[in-house]
């Protein structure tokens, strides 16, 4: 298993903290900041998804007039984690 911590720019949430298993499917994902509700409800329907079908779904999600939001932050991370 990989961990990683990632500590986002332009959103409230200020880090995510990732465990991939081996073949690179979401284990968990926690955000510290942020709306919880929301996050904690990504966080578990990415459970078990492959970390690069995430990346395809999340990125370039905005956050009303942010260049960025939350999950693309997320998709950000994975893309760092994944090289």
């Amino acid at each position: 298993m990989k961990t990683f911590d990632y500590t986002t720019q332009g959103t409230c949430s200020r880090s995510i903290h990732i465990e991939l298993n081996d073949d690179n499917t979401i284990n968990n994902v926690s955000f510290y900041g942020g709306c919880n509700g929301n996050l904690k409800g990504i966080g578990k329907l990415i459970e078990g998804m492959p970390a690069d079908k995430v990346v395809e779904k999340l990125e370039g999600v905005t956050c009303g007039f942010k260049n960025t939001s939350c999950p693309d932050q997320l998709a950000q991370a994975l893309k760092e984690m994944m090289k």
